[in-house]
């Protein structure tokens, strides 16, 4: 194999966007999905723990230091793998009693480089959806935690080969990080339980790239499973234990004799941390992640929820090329496209499928999805919708990026995501004894005498029903879905709703009743 040097200090890039033409299909789904958008919103008729943001404040604990393992991202200036510190910030729900509360691991967005090395606006714990959906599941009553994982790979290599050989490694440390990121809270919850969670009930959750090492790490049983013909060259398996270490990073690796020639005789790859204690999680949450081969499927994996743009340019949703655009290519990946109806076929979905989730939203994605359980394909030309950061230049670099910053857009994706997420976690880690959404029958206007007046409205705007119908929750949303207006606990059956900068157009009151959900269309002028 030829010599390969990770080379990313001071190299720079940028993604080039690669704009995709869509197919009638595509355009006629996108329809589907945009008139019922408004209709699959995130109202419920009581607070439920898990199920809605039951709390209102979240403690956070930064900076908490949950391994140190070796990195490669500096190996061209030092010569050697050194030792990483890997830290996590911990979401806690503000106020609560329960001591034993569930656990979301949040593995962060970024291609496995630094932000100075993909462009800048991901690849960090702190980028802002990271934090957004952490705080969010605190509110909820679980426990998140955000963390680190080692990056470092070489998408610029001149060779395939060499590109592939990085890749596949970041993806294996990336693996093995997450289970010692699982290991230390399993240590710490036989040990005091400093943060209170049931060890029992852990979700893996990934965004992008992080979403491909949740996938990964949930069904990579051995090393083994990497040893087939894309990830194989005459030299022998591109990942091997001597070297990296054993798939959970409890074992120690180096590079005895120096046999693989571009690391130093004696380095080491892989330092065990908090071995004796599992690595087993019950459930995984895979924002566009990819897997590296069908062939790690087994019927006895845990249940995977996957969200994916089934046009994704970066990370496919079917099979094909993990690739760089426009011609950075690596290895044929599988995406949740490709994955999730083989997940279906061999049971592993058998929790949630009889959980008999009838809610509108779950009816809406097996519409989109052709009857599979446990995944939302997002339509559009985003290929990360939920994607935001806490600035156009969240990393300070001497270009700036000119990064996504929060939008209702950006919030109408995350509360479909979490929406979809919580009674399929209920069911899989088992947080009550019934797991549907509540809340969810639509009712006719007519049945609960909802009216706007006046409709069309040129100013400010009455919503009413009859007396005997109390209006709890009210959400404006417009054409394409996203949420503009929101008032909670009205708990009335009159109610005024301000024009305030809502532009002319058409847009729908849906609100919320003990009893259901039902919806007015409005015109403003």
């Amino acid at each position: 194999m030829a010599m390969i040097f990770i080379k990313l200090v001071g190299v720079k890039f940028k993604f080039v966007l690669v704009q995709t033409k869509k197919t009638i299909l595509m355009k006629k789904l996108a329809l589907v999905l945009f008139f019922v958008s408004y209709a699959l919103v995130c109202l419920t008729a009581q607070n439920r723990r898990y199920f809605d943001e039951v709390f209102s404040e979240v403690k956070v604990t930064a900076d908490i230091n949950y391994a140190v393992n070796a990195t490669v991202l500096y190996l061209f200036p030092q010569g050697e793998a050194v030792p990483e510190q890997l830290n996590l910030d911990v979401y806690e729900p503000e106020g609560d009693t329960e001591t034993l509360r569930p656990l979301v691991i949040i593995l962060h967005d970024g291609n496995l480089l630094p932000p100075e090395v993909n462009g800048g606006c991901t690849g960090t714990r702190k980028d802002a959806d990271n934090i957004e959906i952490a705080t969010r599941l605190a509110k909820m009553g679980y426990v998140a935690a955000v963390a680190d994982y080692r990056l470092g790979w070489n998408p610029i290599a001149s060779t395939q080969t060499e590109r592939i050989y990085t890749l596949i490694n970041a993806l294996y440390r990336g693996v093995q990080d997450s289970r010692t990121c699982i290991r230390f809270f399993r240590k710490d919850a036989a040990n005091g339980n400093k943060y209170d969670i049931n060890s029992d009930k852990i979700t893996l959750w990934g965004i992008g790239s992080g979403g491909a090492i949740a996938v990964n790490s949930a069904l990579l049983d051995t090393i083994s499973d990497t040893y087939i013909p894309k990830f194989i060259t005459g030299q022998g398996p591109m990942v091997q234990e001597f070297l990296n270490g054993d798939v959970n990073g409890t074992k120690v690796g180096y590079n005895v004799g120096g046999a693989v020639p571009f690391y130093p005789a004696g380095d080491t790859l892989c330092y065990p941390n908090h071995p004796g204690y599992s690595s087993e999680f019950s459930l995984t949450v895979n924002l566009s992640g990819v897997l590296i081969d069908t062939s790690l499927i087994d019927p006895d994996e845990n249940p995977i929820i996957s969200f994916h743009n089934p046009t994704d340019i970066y990370s496919p949703c079917g099979t094909n090329l993990f690739s760089i655009p426009p011609i950075f290519s690596t290895f044929e990946t599988f995406g949740s496209c490709t994955f999730q109806p083989l997940l279906n076929a061999a049971g592993t979905q058998g929790l949630i499928i009889n959980a008999n989730l009838t809610d509108p939203l779950s009816l809406q994605s097996r519409t989109l999805n052709g009857n599979i359980e446990g995944f939302y394909p997002f339509l559009g030309n985003d290929s990360s919708p939920w994607s935001f950061a806490s600035s156009s230049n969240p990393y300070g670099l001497a270009n700036d990026p000119g990064c996504e910053t929060l939008s209702p857009a950006h919030t109408a994706y995350i509360d479909t995501i979490l929406r979809y997420f919580a009674p399929r976690a209920c069911a899989v880690l088992g947080l009550s004894a019934d797991c549907a959404l509540v809340g969810t029958k639509d009712l006719n206007p007519a049945q609960v005498g909802l009216s706007a007046i006046p409709n069309p409205s040129a100013s400010d705007f009455i919503l009413k029903s009859d007396a005997q119908f109390v209006m709890q929750n009210i959400e404006i949303v417009n054409l394409a879905g996203q949420r503009v207006a929101y008032f909670e606990n009205v708990n009335n059956n009159v109610f005024e709703v301000k024009r305030s900068n809502l532009a002319p157009g058409v847009y729908f009151a849906r609100v919320l009743f003990k009893e259901g959900i039902s919806t007015q269309k409005l015109i403003l002028h």
